[in-house]
């Protein structure tokens, strides 16, 4: 996403300062070609041989030095995009002010690029009004303002003002300069969340899916330019794009219809809902009294949508189906994978911390028909929606090549 692109990264003299190391690491990473500007405070924070290794170009400091004496303006012309991260207190007030009295303050003011902040401080500096002052007018002349965190605090309090991570810092730029739309005219189907099926006007079988997993792939498909027809269980997370067309439904019976509706007319078909496989065959019309020791439920079994969406898949049409396994985890993926005739398959493991249901991260192990299995570390949702949608691209590009 990044290759090719020249980015400057400031620094300054903040104990976040540690983060621009592993920022820079992973600009470098997705291709990125990176150049570095200490303010003079940020020496005692962060080694200037750390980022100048790390980035492959010297680190420049002083504004008065013979070799950067017209850096500034070269510097501020020759980057994509600039990014200030750390941003302390100081220099956000010396920025709004339009101060010059350093090498990165003199880029900033000469820059013709983009710029991208992420402050960091102290929560009851974070609130001052001048500062939340200071904010506003640096967005009002254009520069993006990525949230702070909220956590533990250098001060060793708890609350706002931590400078955002790295990852958080890359997904955004991404989403807000270098984002490719290459998912522009095609037509995708998302599912999401779980489904509940009645036992009577109170009561239903159900599973614990928020939906998270699949509104991350629908709104990264849709931020791709793709139009999106999300197929929505029942769930609180919100859905950030007004852009993707929510159906909501209930039950299996009425994500089977909406998806089985919706299909033929889309590229990209989805399928990350929690489907439940049983549903009861009796729903009572009144409430269930608590009268006998036991009760008996009846199930029969659910339509299944990834199997009737495979056998009607054109081969233009690329399916990616989910699953979640506790035990014999690749064998079950790859018989799903062939038996659903899907083209992906993405396997969660009940095994894994911190993946599957309700969790903000997941980890996965994409299977394709043509054999590749792709692992991936433990990751924010939105950073694993993009590893799936990636893998979506490409197996669009291998289909209109064939």
């Amino acid at each position: 996403m990044l290759k090719g692109k020249k980015i400057l990264l400031g620094v300054t003299g903040s104990i976040a300062a540690y983060k621009s190391i592993l920022l820079v690491r992973a600009l470098v990473k997705e291709g990125a070609e990176v150049k570095v500007i200490l303010t003079p405070s940020a020496r005692d924070f962060v080694t200037p041989l750390s980022l100048s290794t790390l980035s492959k170009n010297p680190v420049l400091i002083d504004l008065f030095e013979e070799n950067t004496w017209s850096n500034h303006v070269m510097l501020g012309r020759w980057a994509d995009l600039m990014i200030i991260a750390p941003l302390s207190c100081n220099t956000l007030a010396k920025m709004a002010q339009g101060l010059c009295d350093n090498l990165l303050l003199a880029t900033y003011l000469s820059a013709t690029c983009s710029v991208m902040l992420a402050p960091a401080m102290d929560e009851d500096m974070w609130k001052h009004t001048a500062t939340q002052s200071n904010i506003e007018k640096l967005q009002s002349r254009g520069n993006k303002i990525i949230p702070v965190e909220k956590g533990e605090l250098a001060s060793g309090l708890d609350g706002e003002g931590r400078m955002a991570e790295p990852d958080t810092i890359l997904q955004f730029i991404q989403d807000h300069f270098f984002f490719l739309k290459d998912l522009f005219g095609k037509k995708a189907l998302v599912s999401a969340g779980p489904t509940h099926e009645s036992i009577d006007p109170v009561r239903f079988i159900g599973n614990e899916a928020s939906g998270k997993m699949g509104i991350a792939i629908a709104e990264e498909l849709e931020k791709r330019g793709a139009e999106i027809d999300l197929i929505l269980g029942p769930s609180n997370v919100e859905v950030n794009s007004p852009q993707i067309n929510i159906r909501r439904v209930k039950s299996a019976a009425e994500m089977y219809d909406a998806c089985m509706e919706k299909f033929s007319f889309c590229d990209i078909a989805v399928m990350a809902a929690a489907v439940a496989d049983y549903t009861p065959v009796q729903v009572f019309s009144k409430k269930i009294k608590k009268e006998s020791d036991t009760i008996s439920l009846e199930l029969v079994k659910t339509k299944d949508i990834l199997y009737n969406l495979g056998q009607r898949k054109s081969s233009k049409q690329i399916l990616v189906g989910f699953a979640l396994e506790n035990h014999d985890e690749k064998e079950y993926a790859i018989n799903k994978l062939i038996s659903k005739n899907a083209d992906m398959i993405v396997l969660n493991s009940l095994k894994d911390e911190g993946a599957g249901f309700g969790y903000d991260t997941n980890k996965i192990t994409i299977f394709e028909k043509n054999g590749n299995e792709l692992p991936y570390e433990l990751k924010p949702k939105q950073q694993v929606a993009k590893d799936i949608v990636d893998r979506i691209v490409h197996a669009l590009k291998t289909n209109s090549s064939d």
